[in-house]
């Protein structure tokens, strides 16, 4: 068996790792809550299973977020996986905060957790730990609920666009 070396390349600019991470697809969540009487929500490209027991997800947040320190005040978090038809309602979640949720159906639990009704996947949680790490904040949510349908295709989002999966056989 032959190994080829990899030489380091050591130029790691942000516009370069952006443009490397980029190449790896990934759903799209929403989180949202409803806090103080108002409907807060981002969108987050970076959500992964953690753990079945107890059963943990996570996200990944910039600690430059404007929305995160309000959502963080709720005592439940909603997160919904987003469908492929979802991608107005993703850039809308990443827009002035005033109009995230126009023309958006949503569901709330009495805790307060916000989900979006035609979610592929719908989770209430709550936070159970946040890691700092470099320019982002590793948010591991503990889940207290989950609902789920599997009649569309995920929101996917590559090389800085949103696009779609094509149906299995």
């Amino acid at each position: 068996m032959t190994i080829t070396r990899l030489t380091t390349n050591q130029d790691l600019d942000a516009a370069r790792l952006r443009e490397a991470f980029g190449i790896f697809p990934s759903g799209v969540v929403a989180v949202a809550a409803e806090v103080d009487d108002q409907l807060v929500g981002l969108a987050a490209s970076s959500f992964t299973s953690v753990s079945l027991e107890p059963a943990l997800v996570s996200f990944s947040v910039a600690n430059t977020s404007k929305t995160w320190p309000t959502l963080r005040r709720a005592a439940h978090l909603g997160l919904t996986i987003l469908a492929d038809h979802h991608g107005d309602v993703c850039r809308r979640l990443a827009g002035p905060v005033d109009h995230r949720f126009d023309d958006v159906p949503v569901s709330a639990t009495g805790d307060g957790a916000v989900t979006l009704d035609e979610g592929l996947a719908r989770f209430d949680c709550s936070i159970y730990r946040e890691v700092e790490a470099g320019d982002h904040t590793i948010v591991i949510l503990r889940l207290h609920a989950v609902e789920h349908s599997d009649t569309s295709l995920p929101l996917v989002f590559h090389r800085s666009a949103f696009g779609r999966l094509e149906a299995s056989a």
